[in-house]
């Protein structure tokens, strides 16, 4: 666990240096961002200069960055000076809301397919695959656009956008859960089959234990241990997907957010969206290195 932890505090490191490598490699002029549509004077310029501290080595400004950062200061906002972690503030708890329902959509519907397909007929099983196939094919933003035409344009089932009820997330959340519920249910049948086939499967069914009964006890939890790994893999497709999805549905929240901030070129709030990805990821992984020690006692040992 320490290892990990430290592992994780790299990460993080390298995440806010590739952040503030690429606003040093970006295009244009950070004065030109800060002046944007005001007066534009020798002498604003030079006492922009002179606040944001353009004039000292990148060097110094990288360290004082790191020191920043060190402090909770994400900085300030080029387009609305106000501060960086004000703004994120504001938006983290929709984004949760949308990942947090996308991945139980994921979870449920690749546990259903997996539980029900799992040591079926051939042709059942090639249904499942072929779905799986698709819905991991597709993009989020082409599903997201059929579920509206269909269920909101057509049958006026669900708003087309907003984040006004309960009902306002159910086809984001469909449209960011279909990808990780094609490749999580196969991860699951898969585990499911080849647990089935272990010896301890054999006993348990010489001693009477039902099917049924033998997948929830335990078949099901030597199938999860491939499928944890996978959720590192999914925390990434739920944040980049989030930011296409939050902008199809016009959500509020930090998908918005990053693309305001990168079509304005307001970098400090796109450093800071980096940076915040990276924490959760790093946090997810933490706590999925925990959860290996809970499901498989192999691990403790």
């Amino acid at each position: 666990m320490i290892r990990r932890l430290l592992a994780g505090v790299a990460v993080m490191w390298a995440a806010a240096t590739a952040a503030y490598l690429a606003l040093l490699l970006a295009p244009g002029d950070t004065v030109d961002i800060l002046v944007g549509d005001g007066p534009d004077t020798p002498e604003i310029r030079a006492g922009i200069i002179a606040e944001w501290g353009l004039d000292r080595p990148e060097v110094v400004q990288y360290l004082a960055y790191l020191g920043r950062l060190l402090r909770g200061d994400l900085g300030r906002s080029y387009q609305s000076q106000r501060g960086v972690g004000e703004i994120l503030a504001g938006q983290v708890w929709p984004t949760a809301q949308l990942t947090l329902a996308a991945a139980a959509t994921g979870v449920a519907l690749a546990g259903v397919i997996a539980l029900v397909t799992a040591g079926r007929g051939r042709w059942s099983r090639t249904a499942a695959s072929a779905a799986e196939l698709v819905s991991v094919s597709v993009p989020p933003f082409l599903v997201g656009i059929v579920l509206l035409s269909v269920f909101s344009f057509t049958l006026g089932w669900f708003p087309v956008s907003g984040a006004a009820g309960p009902e306002a997330l159910v086809l984001p959340a469909l449209a960011l859960g279909l990808p990780i519920a094609g490749v999580l249910g196969q991860v699951l049948r898969d585990g499911l089959e080849r647990a089935l086939e272990q010896p301890f499967a054999v006993t348990a069914r010489a001693r009477g234990l039902t099917e049924r009964a033998l997948v929830a006890r335990h078949a099901l939890r030597h199938a999860l241990l491939p499928a944890v790994t996978l959720a590192g893999w999914f925390t990434g497709t739920l944040l980049g997907g989030a930011v296409i999805t939050e902008v199809l549905f016009g959500r509020p929240g930090l998908g918005q957010v990053a693309m305001q901030a990168v079509t304005g070129g307001d970098l400090p709030v796109v450093m800071a969206v980096v940076l915040l990805s990276a924490v959760v990821y790093v946090t997810i992984s933490t706590l999925l290195d925990l959860a290996y020690r809970v499901i498989d006692p192999r691990v403790r040992a």
